[in-house]
């Protein structure tokens, strides 16, 4: 996909996946769909595929023709606001509702994940108790009902690494920090990072770990980001741009402009040639669980 004028293409992208997956649902064809909107066919395969920026009216049209609850509608109107801004921070809670998750939608997307962390377990590879810690001091004071229904979403998530169609390849590089720092408390770390081992066993999932012995390297500059890269199709070329993605406490950056991703990869790669390997990452992590039960 060639990087038009207006930057990102993360909003056309997810904009255009959830415009196909509401015409899917109102089981009509493009074809039907462009007929109804008095547009081409063409111009809908332009939209579908995140080529275009589109205006917020256009998305209401859609909406209505597809018979989207007002709310999402509300949501998608937003976010095609978005497409044509030149660069994309994405603020939690500001025109996105609860359960439209931009990010989550790339992540499902994604062939490959390569992630780095310097503090925090990453969300896909937590679990249930800890996703509540991290939750709750994230949101001060969120109620259990909620708390609760975010924890089980991002649990939700973690199926992807073990679904039957094609679970993306993740690969993970842990600050040793992560595994020390006692979050939750000891029982919660010692269930953490017992998941870390067994997690580290599934054939599409590699976790390495930094070592503090390690030094300086490129992620104490970086900080924590991920990025997220897509399948090719038969020409072996990416169906979408590669994506970095940094998480932050109002909301998530999203980087697609070859420069800025190139940058990031040259950083993943020196960050993995840094960490332990596989086998002596793997006995770090059960060496640390062994600490915590001893504290």
């Amino acid at each position: 996909m060639v990087e038009g004028p207006t930057g990102s293409t993360v909003p056309r992208r997810q904009l255009g996946r959830n415009l196909r997956d509401l015409r899917n649902r109102a089981r009509l064809t493009v074809r039907a769909a462009a007929k109804k909107l008095e547009w081409s066919e063409a111009k809908m395969w332009r939209i579908e595929t995140g080529q275009t920026p589109l205006r917020s009216l256009d998305v209401q049209a859609m909406c209505l023709v597809y018979g989207a609850p007002t709310d999402l509608t509300e949501a998608l109107m937003g976010l095609a606001k978005e497409t044509k801004a030149r660069g994309w921070w994405h603020a939690y809670g500001d025109v996105i509702p609860e359960g439209f998750d931009v990010y989550v939608g790339l992540e499902e997307a994604a062939a490959n994940l390569s992630w780095y962390e310097s503090d925090v377990v990453p969300g896909l590879l937590q679990t249930e108790n800890y996703a509540r810690v991290i939750t709750r001091t994230h949101i001060q004071g969120i109620s259990d009902e909620d708390l609760e229904g975010r924890v089980h979403l991002r649990i939700e998530r973690q199926t992807l690494l073990t679904r039957v169609t094609d679970p993306p390849t993740l690969r993970v590089a842990l600050s040793e920090a992560v595994l020390r720092r006692p979050i939750g408390g000891r029982e919660v770390m010692i269930e953490q990072l017992a998941h870390l081992v067994y997690v580290s066993e599934l054939p599409n999932v590699t976790i390495r770990v930094v070592p503090f012995a390690a030094g300086t390297h490129a992620g104490v500059v970086t900080g924590p980001f991920e990025i997220l890269r897509f399948p090719v199709n038969g020409d072996g070329v990416d169906t979408e741009p590669p994506t970095v993605y940094a998480d932050g406490y109002t909301g998530g950056l999203y980087l697609d402009k070859p420069r800025e991703v190139e940058q990031y990869d040259a950083a993943f790669q020196g960050i993995w040639e840094t960490a332990l390997d596989d086998q002596a990452s793997r006995r770090l992590i059960s060496e640390v669980a062994g600490s915590h039960e001893q504290g």
